[in-house]
């Protein structure tokens, strides 16, 4: 097969000798080509260009906005996408069942490959941007763009530096005491006093280390959109949602300040100002309004073994 390793130099795992021990796995039963992104956008244009010349498969070496933005140059093709762990979080390559290590992810991967174990999946879009995983609203937003501030601290402090700025954001950058955004549904339910929502193609959520952050289990790339809006940043509706996340496998459901929606097909976002939002743990600044919506088969994607994704029947 032909395959374009897109590697990011700057992500977290990624080194010289990782890079090179990847391409030659790569190499070994494939034709294989690196290219190494040089800025903001650079993956979604070598991804692109790549589907225009019939690549068969584009293998990502990095974390999830180089993941994301990958994935947006694909979609709609015949290439398919295959994810290499190489960031500080994974979240995308941890649901699909990958392990941590990009080495050893890369041999899960040729043996996915190998097996023909590639499958179409379904995406959500933001403002016509595609979604892997989740888009964060209001809140998580904020504690995002104050991370990206600070890139180096997030490269070196991890998971305790993601802690340190949702703190942060929550006592001094981000107004709790009025909604930032109405939420409307496709059936014409509308919430006026959204200050954080998520919105997920699959779930967890993230991860705090080795442990999920589990919202809405039932989240899969098989299914429509769930969308979990939080109607007060008070302490303690923070706390429950942390605590649920982390300790019940039912994840959170509708209850005082808590809004959960499954099966979501399409959903709008409105404000009379300006607020924040995030893609795939990409920071995309701040709009009135956001349009959400789910695309079914939208991407085809090499698939090993995972929780979400079950394997596909081989490609006769």
């Amino acid at each position: 097969m032909k395959i374009v390793l897109i590697a990011n130099a700057s992500a977290s795992s990624v080194t010289a000798r990782t890079r090179v021990v990847i391409q030659k796995a790569l190499s070994a039963d494939h034709d294989v080509q690196l290219r190494e992104t040089a800025r903001r956008g650079h993956a979604t244009r070598i991804a692109k260009g790549a589907a225009a010349e019939g690549v068969d498969i584009v293998a990502v070496l990095g974390g999830d906005g180089t993941l994301n933005e990958a994935a947006n140059g694909v979609v709609g093709t015949n290439t398919a996408l295959a994810p290499i762990p190489g960031g500080s979080t994974n979240v995308f390559a941890r649901t699909l069942g990958l392990p941590e290590d990009p080495v050893h992810a890369t041999a899960v991967t040729l043996e996915a490959i190998e097996s023909h174990s590639i499958r179409s999946i379904g995406l959500g879009s933001a403002n016509e941007r595609y979604f892997l995983f989740h888009v964060g609203v209001g809140f998580d937003a904020a504690v995002v763009e104050q991370v990206e501030k600070r890139g180096h601290l997030k490269r070196y402090g991890g998971h305790a530096f993601f802690a340190w700025a949702g703190l942060d954001t929550w006592l001094r950058r981000f107004d709790r005491k009025r909604p930032h955004f109405h939420v409307e549904h496709n059936d014409g339910t509308v919430i006026e006093d959204g200050y954080f929502s998520i919105c997920l193609n699959t779930d967890p959520y993230t991860y705090l280390g080795t442990r999920p952050f589990t919202v809405v289990p039932s989240a899969t790339l098989d299914t429509p959109l769930s969308l979990v809006t939080l109607r007060s940043l008070s302490a303690f509706n923070l706390t429950r949602l942390m605590v649920s996340s982390l300790s019940n496998p039912d994840g959170l459901t509708t209850g005082r300040g808590v809004d959960v929606r499954n099966d979501v097909t399409s959903a709008r976002l409105t404000s009379d100002q300006p607020f924040p939002y995030q893609l795939d743990g990409d920071y995309l600044g701040n709009v009135t309004s956001i349009d959400l919506r789910w695309r079914p088969e939208a991407l085809r994607l090499v698939v090993p073994d995972g929780r979400h994704v079950p394997r596909p029947e081989p490609i006769l």
